[in-house]
């Protein structure tokens, strides 16, 4: 999160005269966490560890965590209160199960993880009183068919931890994959990141991100944004990498 002294230097440059778009240029902040300052400078008490509903322990693993749960995640009621949350991860990616379930931990330290086997995945589990609380975007029917949009504190912590927040997206529905052309007779192969999910909105917060880090990136279709210039490659496969 932002601390006290960036958020008055960010409303400052708003005072002289600047856009919200040009301050958000200038430092990097997102333009809805600089219009939440506007309204109220101080972190939300969700945020405050002493609050009923606390944060996160640790907000890089937040923002991972958040990119998978955003891709396959849900949340359900458990019967007797509180609510369990589910990470769906496929068997193929054993690394992508032990990243997403040391995630869990990370951010909530006491809560118990299980890995529930189903056909072909399984399911990351962890029960708790303060899931719906982390993640607000959760709310009957599917995530494609309602929006999505982040509270101004997930926007500050992804702002603040980016290639998480992106990371746990690729992991969740992206993949590193090589393509191939054919140029005058010669066969040519290059590595290639896509990102597939019918949720306009989540692949909208993929984007933002992506063009705040500086990756180029193309709509390949209404569902798959696609990452295949050199340089952005190489600047995702330093700081996210194919699952395993």
């Amino acid at each position: 999160m932002y601390d006290l002294a960036t958020r008055r230097h960010a409303l400052a440059l708003l005072g002289e005269g600047k856009s919200i778009n040009s301050v958000s240029k200038e430092t990097g902040i997102s333009r809805a966490a600089i219009r939440a300052w506007r309204t109220r400078i101080d972190p939300l008490p969700r945020m405050n560890q002493s609050a009923p509903c606390s944060g996160p322990s640790d907000a890089a693993a937040y923002a991972y965590l958040l990119g998978l749960y955003l891709g396959d995640g849900c949340i359900s009621p458990h019967p007797r209160g509180g609510h369990h949350l589910r990470i769906a991860c496929a068997d193929t990616w054993p690394g992508l199960i032990e990243l997403c379930r040391a995630a869990i931990l990370a951010v909530r330290p006491t809560a118990k993880v299980y890995v529930l086997q189903r056909q072909g995945c399984v399911n990351v589990t962890s029960y708790g009183r303060h899931w719906t609380c982390l993640f607000p975007q959760h709310a009957p029917g599917r995530k494609h068919e309602r929006r999505i949009a982040l509270e101004p504190w997930q926007q500050e912590i992804v702002d603040a931890h980016p290639w998480e927040f992106v990371r746990g997206l690729i992991h969740s529905d992206g993949c590193r994959t090589t393509n191939w052309t054919v140029r005058n007779g010669k066969r040519y192969e290059y590595p290639r990141y896509f990102f597939t999910n019918k949720s306009e909105d989540i692949s909208g917060l993929l984007t933002g991100t992506l063009d705040r880090l500086g990756v180029q990136w193309r709509q390949a279709n209404k569902q798959n944004v696609s990452i295949a210039r050199k340089e952005s490659v190489a600047l995702m496969d330093a700081h996210v990498g194919p699952k395993y």
